[in-house]
C-alpha cells in the first residue's frame, strides 16, 4: 500500500512538471488593422543573445508567412517584422513526503526537497505597418530549453507555427 501511494506521488508530480514546461503561444493584434493590405514584409531588427539563432528564427517565421501568401522582400515592404529572443534560468522546488511526514501529520517519516534548473526561452515577434509604424500583431512563445540545439530548433519550428496557424486574423 506504502509503495502503490508513493509511486502515485511520482506519477503525479512527472506529469505535472511535464505540464508546466508545455509550450505557451499567445498572440494579439489590432482589431482595426485590415490584414489583406499586406502581402510583402520586410525585417527590421532579429535580437537574440547567440547570433546563430537570428537566421533560425527569421527562417522559421518566413515559412509561415510565406505559407499564408505574405513574400519576404529585402525593403519597403507593406509591413516590417522584428523579433526578440531570450533566456533565463528558472528554478523548480519538488517535494515528496514518505509515509507520515511532513508538516500535516508532525512526524514520522521523511520529507526530501528536490531543486530542478532549467533554462526557459521566450520568442516575441512583433509585425508593424510599414506606413504609421503601427504594431498590428505580436506573437509570444515560451518553452523550457535543451541542451540539444536541434531539439531548441525543433521548438522554434513548432513555436512558429502555433503563433501563426490562425493569421492573417480576419
Amino acid at each position: 500500500m506504502k509503495l502503490a501511494r508513493v509511486g502515485f506521488l511520482i506519477a503525479v508530480t512527472i506529469a505535472f512538471g511535464f505540464a508546466t514546461l508545455a509550450q505557451e503561444v499567445h498572440t494579439d493584434y489590432d482589431k482595426k488593422a485590415t490584414f489583406e493590405k499586406y502581402r510583402t514584409y520586410s525585417w527590421g531588427r532579429v535580437q537574440t543573445s547567440n547570433p546563430l539563432w537570428q537566421s533560425r528564427i527569421e527562417d522559421a517565421v518566413d515559412r509561415q508567412l510565406k505559407a499564408r501568401g505574405w513574400e519576404r522582400v529585402e525593403n519597403g515592404g507593406d509591413a516590417v517584422l522584428a523579433a526578440v529572443g531570450a533566456t533565463h534560468n528558472e528554478r523548480e522546488y519538488r517535494t515528496f513526503y514518505d509515509g507520515m511526514g511532513g508538516w500535516r501529520w508532525h512526524g514520522f517519516g521523511t520529507t526530501t526537497t528536490t531543486v530542478e534548473n532549467y533554462r526557459v526561452g521566450t520568442l516575441i515577434v512583433d509585425i508593424y505597418d510599414a506606413g504609421d509604424k503601427g504594431l498590428i500583431f505580436r506573437g509570444t512563445a515560451t518553452d523550457t530549453l535543451s541542451d540539444k540545439p536541434e531539439h531548441n530548433e525543433k521548438k522554434l519550428d513548432e513555436a512558429a507555427e502555433k503563433m501563426f496557424k490562425k493569421f492573417p486574423p480576419k
